[in-house]
């Protein structure tokens, strides 16, 4: 007979291969966010014997790369439930296969919701936390739900119009069958891949440097599936830059390539740096706010970071 503490969780395990690798040579943030994804869905789908949608993705801290060839573990493992959703601990591991030797490259905690046939949420078993590790995890999630609450009150009622000046990139494409995840609409992980190329190609643009690394990507957020052939508009925005670091916003638009409005698919922050070939960051060309509304999103970037410093666990 399986227990709570055996259904909880799942581990994922493969070799990260050439094809995963971005224009640093390690494998790209976007990947990885594909296995975040893809780990998270599948706990979230063994609790709950249900297929299950991403609602959202928090706070994702790239804090060593992944190279090419290491072997790579995905740990996930459900920390909390509501009525109809789970929020999922994820943690990526990776090291050399031939030590076995696996280091810390990133962990974050998504948001999953199990929905019916017919696309409606539907009630999850409910976790009762197993021991004080179970009880520490579940206040977590607790306190990052609190955060998540602060940064969408934060987000929300901010402008991105053809007023703003700041630099930007716009993808269109549509999504094509390839894409497509268990319930037949496109996957989140590859959802989250886009938004990582866009940013890539915009920040790339803007340092003329191929090297840039994403080092955080958060507030994710999933409002509505995203069907195979539609037109999907992937749209970044340089918001603010640090000394190293570049904020860029990323909105996820699609709709029918027939006629009609595009909706808003998801959004997101994501940072980047450049980096030289030891993998030190390098200073960032400095982006001067120009309209009111190029301030206020400056403003709304550092008010985002400030929001995740109270926070930090």
């Amino acid at each position: 007979m399986s227990t709570d503490a055996d259904r909880t969780g799942i581990t994922l395990r493969f070799l990260a291969a050439p094809t995963d690798a971005g224009q640093s040579g390690s494998v790209s943030a976007g990947r990885v966010l594909e296995w975040i994804d893809k780990a998270g869905y599948a706990a979230a789908a063994r609790w709950s014997g249900r297929y299950c949608v991403t609602a959202y993705v928090g706070n994702v801290r790239f804090t060593r790369p992944v190279e090419v060839g290491h072997l790579v573990e995905v740990r996930a493992r459900i920390v909390r439930t509501g009525r109809s959703s789970m929020d999922v601990l994820v943690e990526t591991f990776s090291g050399p296969p031939s030590t076995g030797e696996l280091d810390s490259a990133t962990h974050c905690l998504m948001v999953f919701v199990a929905v019916d046939d017919e696309g409606h949420s539907t009630a999850v078993p409910p976790l009762v936390p197993n021991g004080e590790a179970g009880r520490l995890l579940q206040a977590w999630a607790v306190r990052r739900a609190e955060v998540r609450a602060e940064i969408e009150q934060a987000m929300r009622g901010q402008v991105y119009s053809e007023a703003g000046t700041a630099p930007r990139m716009t993808m269109r494409f549509l999504a094509a069958p390839t894409d497509v995840n268990w319930g037949g609409k496109v996957h989140g992980g590859i959802v989250m891949r886009w938004i990582d190329e866009a940013a890539h190609v915009l920040v790339t643009s803007w340092t003329h440097n191929a090297a840039n690394v994403a080092i955080f990507t958060g507030g994710v957020r999933f409002y509505r599936p995203l069907r195979i052939g539609h037109l999907v508009e992937v749209e970044a925005r340089l918001l603010h830059t640090g000394r190293t670091a570049m904020h860029v916003g990323v909105h996820v638009r699609s709709g029918d390539p027939a006629g009609g409005d595009l909706e808003l698919t998801t959004y997101c922050r994501t940072v980047f740096v450049a980096i030289d070939e030891q993998r030190r960051a390098l200073p960032t060309p400095p982006w001067d706010p120009i309209t009111d509304e190029d301030r206020a999103l400056d403003e709304h970037a550092r008010d985002l970071v400030a929001i995740r410093a109270r926070h930090e666990d």
